[in-house]
């Protein structure tokens, strides 16, 4: 789990020196006398747009709700390995919140590359974990293309490269002021995008492909939580479902910003406020509040030894008098 907090740094790191950078390089713009007047035309509006303090404060408290239900749930049914997400969830909040700055200062390019670096790369982390100690709890890493111990390292060393790639991008697109290194800027910026989505594709065959495996040739493992009788939100496979979703709204996410920056950073999607909120921050936030009701701490036990266990506590049986043991010899 070392690499999390290095990625942690990387980005502390970024967000303190390509602000500095950017606003450095703004100086030499001639910005518009009133930024509110016509964003769209304002060199030094990157936005194009006066962001809606109104929608900016829904997204931010639906996140930081979220994220709360998450620490909530972590307290309570343990699973403390979800922490990358949790830890996304409130860092995503905060870049969302400095759209409440860009509002008033909608020429700080400084907010702007902070809001474009406070990405949700944590989140796609969390479900690299899940997969491992999902595979780990029913007993089937054979299944896995990837060793569940080396899943998570793997695919976070790409999302860490991927994302400074991206920063390097941005600062670039940003701080130019020829459209020549403006366009080179962007599309190393898009490099990096496409790079991660391609990791994160990746990643999904391999936990498709596990769920494959373990439905066609391990139909008992399949259907144990069925067998057991227990109802559809403690059937292992309701967690399945709702990791499958928060699947989907990543990868939703990340095609969007893929065609976004394929345009460029002025481009019509990338100067949209609906399409940011609409296919940006919609499918984060159904990705992340999806594990609101079915944590996995409730269906993945803390210790080895509870793996096999149901949720509820079984019901003892009695052992009739006569019943051989397992030397043969009868009970008395």
């Amino acid at each position: 789990m070392s690499l999390f907090p290095r990625a942690l740094a990387l980005l502390a790191v970024a967000l303190h020196v390509l602000p500095v950078v950017v606003e450095a390089k703004q100086q030499q713009r001639l910005c518009a006398a009133d930024p509110f007047a016509d964003p769209r035309t304002d060199p030094c509006d990157s936005l194009k747009y006066i962001p809606s303090n109104a929608l900016t404060a829904i997204t931010f408290a639906l996140f930081i709700a979220a994220g709360i239900a998450h620490v909530f749930n972590s307290w309570k049914w343990g699973a403390k390995w979800m922490a990358a997400m949790t830890v996304g969830i409130f860092t995503y909040a905060i870049g969302l919140a400095t759209r409440f700055g860009l509002h008033s200062m909608p020429d700080s390019e400084g907010l702007y590359i902070a809001e474009y670096l406070l990405v949700p790369c944590a989140f796609i982390a969390a479900e690299y974990v899940l997969l491992g100690r999902l595979a780990r709890h029913l007993s089937m890493d054979e299944y896995l293309l990837v060793s569940p111990r080396r899943v998570m390292p793997a695919f976070v060393a790409s999302d860490v490269t991927t994302f400074l790639i991206q920063a390097v991008g941005g600062a670039v697109s940003i701080a130019a002021n020829d459209i020549k290194v403006n366009k080179v800027g962007s599309n190393i910026f898009l490099a990096g995008l496409v790079l991660q989505l391609a990791s994160f594709l990746l990643f999904t065959s391999i936990y498709l492909r596990f769920l494959y495996c373990v439905y066609t040739r391990q139909p008992e493992t399949w259907t144990k939580d069925a067998t057991l009788k227990k109802p559809w939100y403690n059937d292992w496979r309701a967690l399945v479902g709702a990791m499958s979703l928060s699947c989907l709204g990543i990868i939703i996410r990340s095609v969007f910003r893929v065609v976004e920056l394929s345009q460029g950073f002025q481009g019509a999607i990338a100067t949209s406020e609906g399409d940011f909120n609409g296919f940006d921050c919609l499918p984060l936030f159904i990705a992340v509040v999806i594990y609101v009701p079915l944590w996995p701490g409730r269906f993945i036990r803390a210790s080895p030894e509870d793996n096999n266990l149901p949720i509820e506590k079984a019901p003892s049986v009695a052992v009739p008098e006569g019943t051989p043991d397992l030397k043969g010899s009868a009970l008395p």
